[in-house]
């Protein structure tokens, strides 16, 4: 290809490139947007955005209100919109990304969703260090007393966590029938909490955007977790760092806060969730 005839593509590509700020745009507002209103956020003149929303018309990627003369989305950006959802699977997209996050905070890292059972383990990413904590595959959290049980409780319908915190307090008192004697070396189980006491929990989880747990299954291990969405909001995976204690650093704005923030935002966003 000639430099002529490369500079003619490399004109087509940005055009298409500064036409897609308009559009940009009118999802980042999520609502009818007037010309002028799109072209400044664009940053462009309004009489040289009409001509992209033109061909966008055309193309149905958006369409102008007969009556308010504004613009929203068209069919054919709705219909991409579903296809990529569908597509979208949490636990491939979050994968990779654990990996990455387990270097950087130098602890394991386990992805888990909410199973018939509970939150369960489905993917790990083994910390770095020589000496770290190991989790296996297919590992159920109880609701009530792990980091993850809580974050899926937080986000969950309260009458469906009240029945779960019900079930769990049956399964507990069975097993205390069965074996009432605490294995060597673990901790004495705490008392279930009430519907009420668990509520203030699972408040303090919203609030702090974690769940955290400090040696209660196991003294001396921590772990932290932090919640995926997806397109409707609703809470699809459990990202949770654990590790020993002395090298674990709990604190709710911590660097370790910080980062499992960022990695859950990043796999929200490539879901499709709302903006907090």
């Amino acid at each position: 290809m000639s430099e002529e005839g490369e500079a003619r593509q490399q004109r087509g590509i940005q055009s298409v490139e500064v036409g897609g700020q308009l559009l940009r745009a009118l999802v980042h507002h999520g609502r009818p947007m007037a010309l002028g209103d799109l072209a400044r956020d664009a940053d462009m003149a309004p009489a040289k955005a009409h001509p992209y929303m033109v061909s966008f018309g055309r193309l149905g990627l958006i369409e102008q209100d007969p009556i308010s003369g504004q613009y929203l989305l068209g069919p054919l950006a709705m219909q991409l919109g579903l296809i990529g959802l569908q597509q979208n699977n949490p636990v491939q997209i979050a994968t990779p990304l654990i990996d990455a996050l387990a270097l950087g905070i130098g602890q394991t890292v386990a992805i888990a969703v909410w199973g018939d059972r509970g939150a369960t383990i489905v993917r790990i990413a083994e910390s770095p260090a020589a000496v770290h904590v190991v989790m296996r595959h297919g590992t159920v959290f109880s609701l009530t007393s792990t980091a993850s049980g809580r974050l899926f409780g937080a986000y969950m319908q309260a009458p469906v966590v009240k029945q779960l915190l019900e079930e769990e307090r049956a399964r507990r008192k069975q097993r205390d029938r069965v074996d009432p004697t605490p294995q060597p070396g673990m901790p004495v189980s705490a008392p279930m909490p009430t519907w009420r006491e668990f509520e203030l929990e699972l408040e303090e989880v919203k609030r702090h955007g974690l769940s955290r747990s400090t040696g209660e299954i196991v003294p001396g291990i921590n772990a932290m977790a932090a919640p995926v969405f997806d397109h409707k909001g609703a809470i699809v995976l459990s990202i949770t760092a654990i590790g020993a204690a002395g090298v674990f650093d709990s604190h709710w704005d911590g660097e370790l806060a910080k980062a499992l923030k960022a990695c859950a935002r990043q796999i929200s966003q490539r879901l499709g969730a709302p903006e907090p």
